[in-house]
């Protein structure tokens, strides 16, 4: 497995992903998720044999604040490190930074994944956050 920059968007292979790990909500405007990913601090994708498996989708300004928007794994690549491999290379990229956030489903599945890399529950940590959606 390859990660590496996400530069060239292909809008079919993204939507693609979104669709089949269900997030369609966001392939309803497809324009849209593109200005998002032209506009990230950075997008990570992993590779195999020029295969996409997966990407991760990060917005901040990379000093301060990293917000992990997006990770996503095709459903048969899932569980076998494709996600971790994703996410350490971002918190390799950002070892400097204090804030390293993001949101998720509260799934035991995705707070053990989470967890596993060294993230905190915001109650764990003397916060809360908040959303307006």
């Amino acid at each position: 497995m390859e990660i590496k920059e996400y530069i060239n968007y292909k809008e079919t292979e993204i939507l693609r992903l979104y669709n089949e790990v269900g997030w369609t909500a966001y392939t309803e405007k497809p324009q849209v998720l593109e200005q998002g990913y032209k506009n990230s601090l950075l997008v990570l994708a992993a590779y195999e044999n020029d295969e996409l498996l997966g990407i991760i989708r990060v917005v901040g300004d990379g000093y301060t604040i990293v917000f992990v928007q997006d990770i996503l794994v095709f459903p048969n690549n899932q569980r076998k490190g494709v996600g971790t491999a994703l996410l350490k290379s971002v918190l390799d990229r950002y070892p400097e930074v204090r804030q390293i956030e993001l949101i998720t489903d509260n799934t035991p599945k995705t707070i053990a994944f989470y967890k596993s890399l060294g993230f905190s529950e915001f109650s764990e940590i003397g916060c809360c956050g908040f959303m307006r959606c």
